[in-house]
């Protein structure tokens, strides 16, 4: 599938529902299996209507957890190569349509502008690339909020964390991955203008989605302490019992012994004289 052929799928006939209600059945159980997903704010998204959902990016996979945690269907872009191998056809029908990287993409964003006028969810990364520092979130650009703006559509804060680094060769890590929505932002009674996306973005949003994402990465940091100190804890206890006090027994054995030493220390001692 080309470019051309992705965008016009996604403008006239969207998601299939029988592939992505399949392929949700098996991918959903699996993954919150595997790697123990937790999901908060569900209930932030909008039940129906355009809606923008504003994640940090850390991973190529952000997309398919986001996507496995919203309960609606859910669009979002990926990149043109992507979509032209023999799998292309199959994203595009799960949500994906392609955006070309490192330049402005009008076709992308026209595709997005339909979704939304269509009354679509759409998951758009404001730092618009991945940011591989894992303790580190990039500078949000204006796009997300600029998108909403035009198509008065709440945007809806959200935070990833677990999904960096998540495969070890070919072989998925079986790492926690959480995610979380903040309550949506409405957006009707802002202009549409680039002062008011940078104003949403940088000083509503972005915020939002830093503190979501710190409040993830404590729970983990915390939960991994807990285990620390049950491991030292379980070290300690067992030195403990190692160095459990002797017997009423083994104190009359060791005392006779310590007794049987100093009497042969004495005999040597008269010998030697």
């Amino acid at each position: 599938m080309d470019n051309a052929a992705a965008h016009r799928f996604t403008r006239e006939k969207g998601i299939s529902k029988p592939v992505y209600k399949l392929t949700r059945g098996i991918v959903v159980p699996l993954f919150r299996t595997y790697f123990r997903m937790r999901i908060d704010g569900a209930e932030h998204i909008p039940r129906e209507g355009p809606a923008v959902i504003a994640p940090n990016h850390k991973s190529f996979y952000d997309s398919f957890f986001l996507a496995l945690a919203t309960p609606r269907p859910m669009w979002f872009m990926a990149k043109d190569e992507l979509i032209k191998p023999w799998y292309g056809a199959y994203l595009a029908r799960l949500g994906a349509f392609p955006v070309r990287r490192g330049e402005s993409d009008e076709e992308a964003l026209e595709t997005a502008r339909e979704i939304l006028r269509q009354g679509g969810l759409l998951a758009l990364f404001p730092e618009g690339t991945r940011i591989r520092d894992p303790d580190k979130l990039g500078a949000p650009k204006r796009g997300a909020a600029r998108l909403a703006l035009e198509a008065g559509a709440p945007i809806v804060p959200a935070a990833i964390t677990g999904t960096d680094h998540l495969f070890l060769g070919p072989v998925p890590k079986p790492k926690k991955v959480q995610v979380a929505f903040e309550e949506p932002i409405p957006v009707e009674s802002l202009p549409s203008t680039p002062a008011a996306a940078g104003e949403l973005i940088e000083g509503h949003v972005w915020p939002e989605v830093e503190r979501s994402w710190r409040r993830l990465r404590s729970r983990r940091t915390v939960a991994a302490a807990l285990l620390a100190a049950a491991g030292i804890g379980g070290g300690v206890a067992a030195a403990r019992r190692r160095r459990k006090p002797p017997t009423r027994w083994e104190r009359v054995a060791e005392g006779a012994a310590r007794a049987v030493g100093r009497g042969g220390k004495r005999r040597r001692r008269r010998r030697r004289r």
